[in-house]
C-alpha cells in the first residue's frame, strides 16, 4: 500500500485535510471525492497506478478530517459553490501556475466539471467518475424546494452511530455488496471515528444531508460545461444505479444529451462495477486515467 502525507490548510477560514501520495516533483493528479465520502476513498486506485505520480486529494469541508464550517454554533450550508472556491484555493497552493488534471468521483465529478468551465485556462484533463449532475429541476419547483429547507432548519438531519468498526465497515458492504470485507476494513476506519464512549460516528456533517434552498438549474450548468476547454473522460458503471436513480421517468439517452455542452467529451464503461466504480474496479480506473492524462 502507497502511504500518504497529510496536510492541513486553512482555507477560506476553515481547516482542510489533505492526502498527498508520490513524489511533488512527479506529475499530478488532484483527486475529489464524492458525497458522504472520504480522500482515502481513493487509496485503492492509487496503489493501481503503475506510473510515478503525486495525487492530491482533499477531504471537502465537513467530512473526513476537515473542519465543519460553524456559524453562530450551528453546521453550515454546503454548495458547490463552496467546493468550487475550495479546490480554487487548493490549487493556487499546490499548483499556482500551469494546467492541472483533474479527477473526481460523483458529488467531486460535478466539481471538476464545473471548475473546468470557469477556469478553462487553469485545467488540463478532466475525469469523470459517474458523475452525471443532477435531475433538472423546474421554476414551479422553488416553493416545495424552499419549504423543505425551512423544515431542515427547524430540525436538522442527523446521522447514525454504530457500535463496532466493524458495524460501520458492515454498513459499507451494505451500500456497496461488491466491497470485499478487508477494503470495507480499510475504508471504516477512515470513515468513522470512536466518541468516549466508544461509539463511531462518521466523519461527516449531517447538515450535508439538507438539500438547501436553491434548486439545480441544468441550462445554467450546461452553459458552464461548455465552456470547458479541456478533454473529458467520463467514466461510468454499466447498468448504473446512480444513473438511473438521477434521471427518473427521462430515458437514458435522452439524460445524456446534457453531456453534448462539453466539446471534447468521451465515455468508457466498465462492467461488474457499481457507483463506486474506483473501489470495485480500481485497476481498470487507474488504467484510465493514466493512459487519459499521460
Amino acid at each position: 500500500m502507497k502511504l500518504p502525507i497529510s496536510d492541513f490548510l486553512s482555507i477560506r477560514g476553515t481547516r482542510l485535510h489533505v492526502r498527498r501520495w508520490g513524489a511533488p516533483d512527479a506529475p499530478t493528479l488532484f483527486m475529489l471525492h464524492g458525497w458522504m465520502d472520504i480522500s482515502a476513498s481513493f487509496q485503492f486506485t492509487v496503489d493501481a497506478l503503475a506510473g510515478d505520480w503525486q495525487v492530491i486529494a482533499p477531504d471537502a469541508r465537513g467530512f473526513g478530517l476537515s473542519d465543519w464550517p460553524v456559524e453562530q454554533g450551528k453546521s453550515g450550508h454546503y454548495g458547490f459553490q463552496d467546493y468550487l472556491a475550495d479546490l480554487d484555493a487548493l490549487l493556487d497552493h499546490y499548483a499556482p501556475a500551469g494546467q492541472v488534471n483533474l479527477v473526481g468521483h460523483s458529488m467531486g465529478a460535478n466539481v471538476v466539471c464545473l471548475y473546468a468551465g470557469v477556469r478553462p485556462e487553469r485545467v488540463r484533463r478532466v475525469v469523470d467518475l459517474e458523475g452525471f449532475g443532477m435531475r433538472a429541476t423546474k421554476p414551479e419547483d422553488t416553493p416545495a424546494r424552499l419549504g423543505q429547507w425551512l423544515n431542515e432548519l427547524r430540525a436538522p438531519p442527523t446521522l447514525n452511530s454504530y457500535a463496532t468498526l466493524d458495524a460501520v465497515a458492515e454498513r459499507l458492504i451494505r451500500t456497496n455488496p461488491r466491497l470485499p470485507r478487508t477494503k470495507a476494513r480499510f475504508l471504516a476506519q477512515h470513515w468513522a471515528k470512536p466518541d468516549d464512549a466508544g461509539r463511531f460516528h462518521l466523519l461527516a456533517d449531517p447538515a450535508h444531508k439538507m438539500r438547501g434552498p436553491v434548486r439545480y438549474q441544468l441550462d445554467d450548468v450546461m452553459a458552464v460545461w461548455s465552456q470547458v476547454r479541456a478533454k473529458v473522460l467520463h467514466v461510468e458503471a454499466a447498468h448504473s444505479p446512480t444513473l438511473a436513480s438521477i434521471a427518473g421517468d427521462e430515458p437514458i439517452a435522452a439524460f445524456k444529451q446534457r453531456f453534448a455542452a462539453f466539446s471534447e467529451w468521451r465515455e468508457e464503461i466498465i462492467e461488474d462495477a457499481g457507483h463506486m466504480i474506483h473501489h470495485d474496479q480500481p485497476e481498470q480506473v487507474a488504467a484510465l486515467i493514466e493512459t487519459f492524462c499521460a
